[in-house]
């Protein structure tokens, strides 16, 4: 098993601003604005978070259900 991935490089759709960020390890996120252009990004259907919409790498929940051998749709919110 491999470690769990902490940061993720979050890529604004509307202006392009990249910024890595620091995940919740327990938690997905939401909601996160854009520091260049105020957005308030939300997860696109069908992921569970901003992380699994717009970053380099998935939210920790889903990274650890990947790792069990599960698809990480249980942490959507469909």
């Amino acid at each position: 098993m491999s470690a769990i991935v902490l940061d993720s490089t979050l890529t604004c759709p509307v202006c392009g601003h990249v910024k890595t960020e620091r995940m919740p390890q327990d938690a997905c996120q939401w909601f996160y604005e854009c520091e260049a252009c105020h957005t308030v990004l939300r997860p696109k259907a069908g992921d569970c978070c901003v992380f699994c919409s717009y970053g380099t790498v998935p939210c920790p929940p889903v990274q650890t259900q990947r790792q069990a051998g599960h698809c990480g749709c249980a942490a959507r919110n469909d």
